[in-house]
């Protein structure tokens, strides 16, 4: 009986111990932390900062200012986000990089953003709930929703090396603007990032 008491309380001790060994540490969320060299919130937000200025440069927007001028468009152009595909061999969470893009083009004051996916049927259905439940002079109309003039799209791939004790990971993002009346590629942009791993 003692010899059991004793086995119990040293895995009490031993798990204890564990636990008491681990250490977790608040940082600010813009501090680079890159603990494997997979892809991480650092390089979605470095993407979004590169791409979204390329994007803004782009003759699309000029040339859409100037249909504006002429009466064929409202004045700023409404961008949806549609499928970001990954391409690599890692689970990257692509709607956390969209978020980031779609909130650079709101910030910048040029870009208006149209819900798309499920935030768009999550509208669709709150509509639809309100012609029953809320008051006729409260219910959002039907058919007052603004047509997205463009929607993005994209792919993230990669390329990963290794060689004695190293590895080098090599991404690749592109995204485009489709205008969605004619289909046609109004805007084509990409980013390379490179990174060395020693293992």
């Amino acid at each position: 009986m003692k010899r059991i008491i004793a086995v119990i309380v040293c895995i009490a001790l031993f798990i204890l111990s564990a636990g008491c060994g681990r250490e977790v540490t608040r940082t600010d969320p813009d501090t680079v932390v890159d603990l494997t060299g997979w892809w991480n919130s650092t390089d979605a937000q470095l993407v979004a900062d590169s791409l979204i200025p390329q994007c803004l440069e782009g003759r699309w927007l000029s040339d859409f200012t100037g249909n504006v001028a002429r009466g064929e468009r409202p004045p700023t152009p409404v961008v949806v986000v549609g499928a970001i595909f990954n391409e690599t061999s890692e689970h990257i969470n692509t709607d956390i990089f969209m978020d980031k893009i779609e909130q650079a083009f709101i910030e910048s004051g040029e870009i208006q953003m149209a819900a798309g996916g499920t935030g768009r049927g999550e509208v669709r259905g709150e509509r639809a709930d309100q012609q029953i439940f809320a008051s006729p002079v409260t219910a959002a109309e039907f058919g007052r929703e603004i047509g997205a003039d463009y929607i993005m799209t994209g792919n993230i791939s990669s390329i990963v090396e290794e060689y004695e004790g190293d590895r080098t990971v090599y991404y690749q993002i592109s995204l485009e603007l489709i205008e969605v009346e004619t289909a046609l590629k109004d805007w084509m942009g990409s980013m390379e990032i490179k990174k060395i791993i020693d293992l």
